[in-house]
């Protein structure tokens, strides 16, 4: 059988079909998804997975994205912090002994928070793998006002991109 030879041309416009058939899927997306978060978390601190919460009042959950977030959409009970205006006086009425559980959009935000918390004798803190994104992506419920919604601020539209299940607000 012999060879076929290709162009440049031709080996550069397949490989532009497969990556955007690679990344269009919902496994490469995933696998894109997972590779950018194992670049924002540090190794040493906890998280937990969105799917491996049984029971959310067993946490105190502090949403860690700034308040226009928030107030489109959080998770049940969650009590907002901030970011840019996050202080420890903010959370002394909570119980150091008691789980902590922080999110953001995606666990950046929140990692850094969770790390003020451990400096501050906090002593089971997690972040939650993914954030809200996630979150929505797991199809767990998030709430406005009380009420279910289905929003989610997904802080700009290149992060975004990562929600696949829920309404981007941005």
């Amino acid at each position: 059988m012999k060879a076929r030879k290709i162009s440049v041309s031709q080996l550069k416009a397949g490989l532009t079909v497969f990556f955007i058939l690679i990344f269009n899927s919902t496994f490469s997306q995933s696998f894109a998804y997972k590779t950018l978060l194992s670049g924002i978390y540090e190794k040493d601190f906890p998280i937990v997975y969105p799917k491996e919460i049984k029971d959310l009042a067993s946490y105190q959950v502090l949403d860690t994205r700034e308040r226009e977030e928030y107030e489109v959409s959080h998770l049940k009970d969650a009590q907002w912090v901030g970011f840019d205006i996050f202080r420890l006086e903010n959370v002394e009425s909570l119980d150091k002994d008691k789980p902590v559980l922080v999110y953001c959009t995606v666990g950046a935000r929140s990692q850094e928070i969770g790390a003020k918390l451990q400096q501050a004798g906090f002593k089971k803190v997690f972040n939650l793998y993914g954030g809200i994104i996630q979150w929505s992506n797991d199809n767990l419920p998030l709430f406005h006002g009380g009420h279910p919604t289905n929003e989610v601020h997904t802080y700009s539209k290149s992060w975004g991109f990562w929600l696949n299940r829920g309404e981007k607000v941005y």
